[in-house]
């Protein structure tokens, strides 16, 4: 888990060198980061944390409809005793843009399914991991930057880890910067 941050950070250079390379070909990459905040159970256990992620988009014919693969690590601290909750994760999604304007707001929807690696550390037992099934479903918006193939976005999805006892609930907002078509 220690080597997760640094792999993510790597992903997201990479995301970012590649990014013009490309837009060719109908994939977009993005990099973003934001604040992982706890619903449900998991608030009465957890303060708001943070989170940081990357991914792609290979949008199909049209540029309506878009396939999505991303990756995300975060991390939230216990609200009454020490430790803290780590979840790192992958999901594949299917992405929705409901305006396709090139130089205005682009909002969309998305929704998907993922694998996630929930570690539990509580001061001072040893910690809990678990690896689990996940859903999520949710919307952003993108903004052109400039005159090549930047956008920004902002986004936030509802997303539930199916583990056993407290599962956690929570939604990423995150922004970050794409690249790509």
């Amino acid at each position: 888990m220690k080597r997760t941050l640094p792999a993510a950070l790597a992903a997201g250079v990479l995301a970012v060198v590649a990014g013009s390379t490309l837009s060719a070909q109908g994939i977009r990459l993005g990099v973003g980061a934001g604040l992982q905040m706890p619903l449900g159970d998991f608030a009465g256990q957890d303060k708001l944390g943070w989170v940081a992620g990357g991914g792609g988009t290979y949008w199909l014919s049209g540029g309506k409809v878009g396939i999505r693969g991303d990756f995300s690590y975060a991390q939230t601290a216990h609200d009454t005793s020490g430790g803290s909750t780590k979840i790192f994760g992958g999901m594949a999604s299917v992405v929705y843009v409901l305006r396709t304007s090139a130089a205005s707001a682009r909002p969309y929807l998305m929704g998907g399914l993922g694998y996630y690696n929930v570690d539990v550390e509580v001061t001072p037992f040893p910690s809990a991991s678990e690896s689990k099934l996940g859903f999520a479903a949710g919307a952003g918006v993108s903004f052109k930057m400039g005159t090549g193939g930047k956008r920004w976005f902002a986004e936030t999805r509802f997303t539930s880890v199916s583990t056993s006892g407290v599962s956690p609930i929570f939604l990423p907002i995150v922004v970050g910067i794409s690249f790509g078509k």
